[in-house]
């Protein structure tokens, strides 16, 4: 009975322990797009402390998802399931993961009016997102990241709306579009710039087709921006180029910036790892900013 009693309290104990440190909290909203003219859903991790602190405002991370994925990503297919809770926990941060679609590249489509994913995710998720819960209302408590297709989408939208972001980030980012620049099986590479003629149209130039539409041709926009940028990507990533080629353009122009290459290929286990330091990197700035919740 004694045995029994102590393994009771042993499981309570446990039980307790994990509420405790898991104590972030998972909403799903769903967002009527007016620009799309559909519903898209997003998921919102609240930290523990936004539940006790009822009258402070949180600052905010809009986390994107890579091609072919979902807004539930970044919760289902990290090896860690409860990353984002411990990172939404430990640094007081609400973590916003929309649906970006499967190969919109997050932006505005001039021929598909069912891809406006910058309208989306600037204008239509971040009005939704500020009038649902208490953040700060202000590019000092907002930034922006993502992976893949989703890092591309980070630094496209925060290039093109400096005045909603104080940072951006990027892991693996397809910072050019240009599927030649890619380290891929040509099948693949044609089916993909199949899918950017359909959204942007015919390229007009085979070495850089959609300037306007990519990080590595929008470097003065980022230079002029006055955001805090952090990219990473792995040595066996099939982007490695295009990440390389965006440093050296920053470089050459003067944009201050953070580039990292660690270990690694285009794989959930990479971002796992890399995250932690984008989140680092970006709740550092919403401390400069004196946004972060103390």
């Amino acid at each position: 009975m004694k045995i029994l009693h102590g393994f009771l309290l042993l499981a309570f104990f446990c039980l307790a322990l994990t509420s405790t440190t898991l104590g972030a909290k998972v909403d799903t909203v769903v967002v009527a797009s007016a620009a799309m003219q559909k519903d898209i859903k997003a998921a919102v991790v609240l930290p523990a402390s936004y539940k006790k602190g009822k009258k402070v405002s949180f600052p905010v991370l809009y986390l994107l998802h890579g091609g072919t994925g979902g807004y539930r990503d970044w919760l289902s297919k990290t090896p860690d399931k409860m990353l984002l809770h411990r990172l939404a926990d430990e640094h007081n941060l609400i973590i916003v993961t929309p649906d970006g679609g499967p190969a919109s590249y997050y932006f505005d489509s001039p021929l598909d009016k069912t891809s406006q994913y910058e309208t989306f995710i600037s204008k239509e998720l971040v009005n939704k997102i500020d009038h649902s819960y208490r953040t700060v209302r202000d590019r000092k408590g907002r930034v922006i990241a993502g992976l893949s297709m989703g890092g591309h989408g980070a630094f496209y939208i925060a290039s093109k709306h400096p005045d909603l972001y104080g940072a951006a980030g990027s892991m693996s980012g397809v910072m050019n579009i240009n599927t030649a620049t890619w380290k891929v099986p040509a099948e693949f590479a044609q089916l993909r710039a199949q899918n950017f003629a359909n959204l942007l149209g015919p390229p007009q130039d085979a070495s850089n087709p959609y300037p306007a539409y990519t990080a590595v041709g929008r470097t003065e926009e980022l230079k002029n921006s006055g955001l805090q940028l952090i990219f990473d990507v792995g040595v066996d990533d099939f982007l490695i180029d295009t990440n390389r080629d965006l440093h050296r353009r920053l470089l050459e122009n003067g944009t201050p910036h953070t580039y990292i290459e660690r270990p690694g290929a285009h794989t959930w286990d990479y971002w796992e790892k890399a995250l932690p330091y984008q989140v680092l990197f970006l709740t550092n700035v919403l401390k400069e900013n004196g946004t972060l919740v103390q």
